[in-house]
């Protein structure tokens, strides 16, 4: 059964870290419909001012993070030893599980064109261990057809397999196209499932939608939708966790008194394990 549009979150112009200027797309408002989706901002300017303040060092724990470029050019370093620079068509997937220290400090470039997303993590799963995986040309998948491209960051698209996350296991594709073009992927039946609209607009059934929008869809195992033009299509689908949600700014726990404890430990120096 082809999946419908059940709910349209527009992007809107929202501040940053220590001044970067982006879209917030999903958020606390959104986090039961797009469960286990938590937060999702977009990056999208020339002009440098925007976002080279960055996003210096800072916590988080209970969450992933996926951070992907089109273009740009973003420097991570964190509390692991980890230092890295992901470039046009990268990403990076970090868990921070038990709790990370990390700053992403985007450089001058032309463009900064992608996108961050917050992914939560089971109750029996917030406190594992950190990790970092860098994902380059060699471990996106690519499905190459006529008129489009599937790069996939993470599951498996066709005979194009990306990253295998640790724990939620999210699908994650980015998906090219040249011009107008209709596409199909399927999906779990039960799995929450989302489209966002990075470059252009799309049609899904006979109505078209506009670009930075996220559009949840309803239950079934198909997706399909049509590009107006040239754009960038981003497709998200993962199990619901269904578990409670206490969220406080880079920490998301299931109670109010784990996250009260993990600022504690903030406070006392003791948040990494």
């Amino acid at each position: 059964m082809d999946r419908s549009v059940e709910r349209i979150i527009k992007g809107s112009p929202a501040v940053d870290g220590a001044g970067v200027h982006l879209v917030r797309v999903l958020g606390h408002d959104t986090v039961d419909s797009f469960d286990p989706f938590l937060m999702l901002d977009s990056f999208d300017s020339q002009n440098p001012a925007d976002y080279v303040a960055g996003f210096p060092m800072h916590p988080h724990r209970g969450i992933e993070t996926l951070t992907y470029l089109v273009q740009g050019e973003i420097a991570h370093e964190d509390s692991m030893g980890n230092k890295d620079v992901i470039r046009d068509g990268e990403a990076q997937w970090m868990t921070a599980g038990s709790g990370i220290l990390h700053e992403e400090m985007p450089l001058p470039r032309e463009q900064i064109l992608g996108f961050q997303l917050w992914i939560n993590l089971p109750a029996e799963q917030k406190m594992s261990p950190p990790n970092y995986a860098a994902l380059t040309a060699e471990n996106i998948g690519i499905a190459q057809a006529s008129g489009y491209t599937v790069r996939v960051l993470s599951g498996q698209y066709k005979d194009a397999v990306g990253f295998t996350p640790l724990y939620v296991q999210a699908k994650v594709f980015d998906i090219d196209t040249e011009g107008k073009q209709e596409i199909e992927i399927p999906v779990g039946e039960e799995e929450t499932a989302f489209l966002f609209l990075l470059k252009g607009d799309a049609f899904v059934g006979d109505k078209l939608y506009s670009e930075k929008s996220a559009l949840l869809l309803s239950k079934g195992s198909r997706v399909c939708f049509t590009t107006k033009g040239p754009g960038r299509v981003i497709f998200f689908s993962a199990p619901r966790l269904d578990e409670p949600i206490a969220w406080g700014g880079p920490i998301v726990m299931n109670t109010r008194a784990e996250l009260a404890h993990a600022f504690d430990e903030l406070r006392a120096g003791t948040f990494i394990k």
